[in-house]
């Protein structure tokens, strides 16, 4: 198990990473389930994100193309497997479009992998409203994204990548967003 400052902790196969963010759950939720707003936070500081098509329902599909400041493609794309609102969303995540200089550094990382590219990774985000603010005060929201991947491996290589820094830059842009 790992865990650091950031409340990030790594255990089995799963990689979790939490945030309290200040602001009501509906709010964040709709940050995750609406294109627009999705692609305003998605992804490490530097990053825009030129595509991003969400059909937010069971066995709806979503594709989001992060860009680099330096115009690096980094397509992804899944399919919705759980939708309650505002509580709790479930989607695989696709990253085998990701370019072969992506996999190639991913792999140095996975011994094992003969070759193959991550797949198959669940995410789940759970939100979770804090107890009552104080009077005056906007209410905040416990997020908690739980990714499954088929191995340790898999989900280590990418922490060593810095999987656990994009995560922790994409809920401060996320965090701006709702602010507003």
């Amino acid at each position: 198990m790992i865990k650091n400052n950031l409340s990030d902790t790594v255990t089995t196969n799963e990689f979790v990473i939490t945030r309290v963010i200040n602001a009501p759950r509906e709010s964040v939720f709709k940050a995750w389930t609406e294109p627009k707003q999705m692609a305003e936070w998605w992804g490490p500081h530097t990053f825009t994100n030129p595509v991003c098509e969400m059909d937010v329902r069971p066995a709806g599909a979503y594709r989001i193309v992060m860009r680099s400041a330096d115009g690096i493609d980094y397509p992804m794309s899944g399919i919705y497997l759980e939708i309650a609102k505002p509580s709790r969303l479930v989607f695989t995540d696709d990253v085998s479009e990701h370019g072969a200089e992506w996999h190639n550094q991913v792999n140095k990382n996975r011994p094992n992998a003969k070759g193959q590219n991550i797949k198959n990774i669940i995410t789940m985000v759970t939100f979770e409203e804090q107890d009552g603010p104080p009077a005056g005060e906007a209410s905040k929201t416990r997020m908690e994204v739980r990714m499954r991947f088929q191995s340790a491996e898999d989900r280590d290589s990418l922490v060593k990548i810095g999987m656990s820094e994009g995560w922790s830059q994409s809920f401060e842009r996320l965090e701006k967003l709702v602010a507003k």
